[in-house]
């Protein structure tokens, strides 16, 4: 089922708001594990800098960059935001609790909050729901916000960075019903069947 918003964003601004999958509710505490080919860290304003082929995961949440700042405060809440190459896009990945579902998606740029456990796609972004290998969702937009705690995410058609010259996108949304859930019928059980007791009438 393809669904074309055109009454509901009938400007850029319009925002379209849907129930999604909830994440895996274990990664938000799980530590993050960082590959890149150079690494800069600032103690003073507790900044570190990855660029070059950055692969990031934390739990099943798997992030994949150009570059990624990730500052930490002190109660180790950490936001990491990640650029792609020019042309290119970030790539994210996360497992859906307790089901062979997978949410993924791309943008220019991402910004992963652990403390809101959100996670912001920018420009050009791109929403994916996998029931195992296959696409079931699809969601387009010019940002797209992933809150995993209320199970929500935002997908907005307007451009927000400075100086975009692309005044932004319509928001595209292909959603695919879930199949139905066939209840197995209850087992037919034959009656038993008793002989009934001759009368003395019965007898010859």
């Amino acid at each position: 089922m393809k669904i074309k918003l055109t009454t509901l964003l009938c400007t850029l601004a319009a925002v379209f708001t849907v129930q999604t999958a909830y994440a895996e509710k274990a990664d938000r505490d799980k530590p993050m594990n960082v590959e890149a080919d150079s690494l800069k860290h600032d103690e003073q304003q507790q900044l570190t800098t990855f660029t070059g082929k950055v692969l990031m995961t934390k739990g099943s949440l798997v992030l994949k960059a150009t570059r990624m700042e990730v500052k930490q405060d002190s109660q180790g809440n950490q936001l990491a935001k990640l650029w792609a190459e020019p042309g290119e896009r970030v790539f994210f990945r996360q497992k859906r609790e307790g089901v062979d579902e997978y949410t993924e998606g791309e943008a220019e740029t991402v910004v992963y909050n652990s403390q809101a456990n959100t996670l912001t796609l920018t420009q050009r972004a791109e929403l994916r729901l996998l029931r195992g290998t296959l696409v079931a969702d699809l969601i387009q937009g010019q940002q797209i916000l992933v809150n995993n705690t209320t199970e929500v995410f935002s997908v907005d058609g307007k451009s927000s960075a400075a100086g975009s010259n692309s005044g932004g996108q319509r928001v595209k949304a292909t959603i695919t019903p879930r199949p139905k859930i066939t209840e197995t019928p209850p087992p037919v059980v034959n009656p038993v069947l008793k002989s009934s007791p001759r009368t003395g009438g019965d007898k010859p």
